[in-house]
Formats: C-alpha cells, structure tokens, sequence
C-alpha cells in the first residue's frame, strides 16, 4: 500500500466542491485515511511551497493557498501516487483529459481544484507537513 497526499484547494471549496472530488476519490477505490480542513497561514505556505521559491508565481501561489480554506488528505492504496495524479489530470484544465478532476472543476492553472503530491519522497514530506501518524488511520 502506497500513501499520497492530496489537497482541495481554495477555489474549489469555495465553490462547495468538497463532496464531489471526495466522492471522487472514493470512487476510484484510494482509501482516505486522513483528512482535515485548515487554512494556511502565510508561513505555512511559504514552507510548504518552499520548493517554488525561486519560480516567478511563488508569491502569487502563496497568496492563493492563503485565501481561503483547504482541505488536506492522506489517501492510501495501491499505486496511490499514479492513480490520484491520473484522477486530478494535468495542472492545466484546459490540457487535463475529459473526466478528470482538473479538467471537470479547475478554472486555470493556479485555481486547478486541487494538489497532489509527485513522487513517494514528496509525498512523505508532505503528508509529514499536516499530519501526525497517529492521526491517519492504519
């Protein structure tokens, strides 16, 4: 079993989204064994993007992720990484593939719905950034 983390993001809870991408989710067989809704702190998002900081739409990105309300989750299953990169589709909804996340709820590349992590060390840094083990369930 592979675990992933994955995050709705501000626009899309916004737009009452939360239900719809979980039902997705569930769906597609990942197990969600974590999950929460927090709001990032500016710092946060400056340390939780901090692989961005030199790319020119860090500052607006952390903007963003500070806006609003997201909804972190660590999902778990086989292969978890691949097949929730493949539910969200590409980063740009106009490129992601029909039926995906993204392409369903993403309104441009920075308001795509949601994040997910990209590889097996990203994703245990990241779900290591918002939850403790004892908060995901076994």
């Amino acid at each position: 079993m592979e675990r992933t983390f994955a995050i709705i993001k501000p626009d899309a809870v916004a737009r009452h989204l939360i239900g719809d991408i979980v039902k997705r989710i569930e769906a597609s067989g990942l197990k969600i064994v974590g999950m929460r809704l927090v709001r990032l702190a500016r710092a946060e998002a400056e340390t939780f993007y901090d692989v961005h900081k030199a790319r020119p739409f860090y500052g607006s990105l952390c903007d963003y992720m500070t806006s609003g309300p997201v909804v972190v989750m660590a999902l778990e299953g086989d292969g978890a990484i691949k097949r929730w990169r493949d539910l969200m589709g590409a980063t740009d909804p106009a490129k992601a593939d029909p039926g995906t996340i993204r392409r369903d709820f993403g309104q441009n590349v920075e308001q795509n719905a949601t994040h997910g992590s990209d590889a097996p060390e990203t994703a245990a840094r990241e779900l290591a950034f918002f939850f403790r083990t004892s908060e995901l369930t076994v």
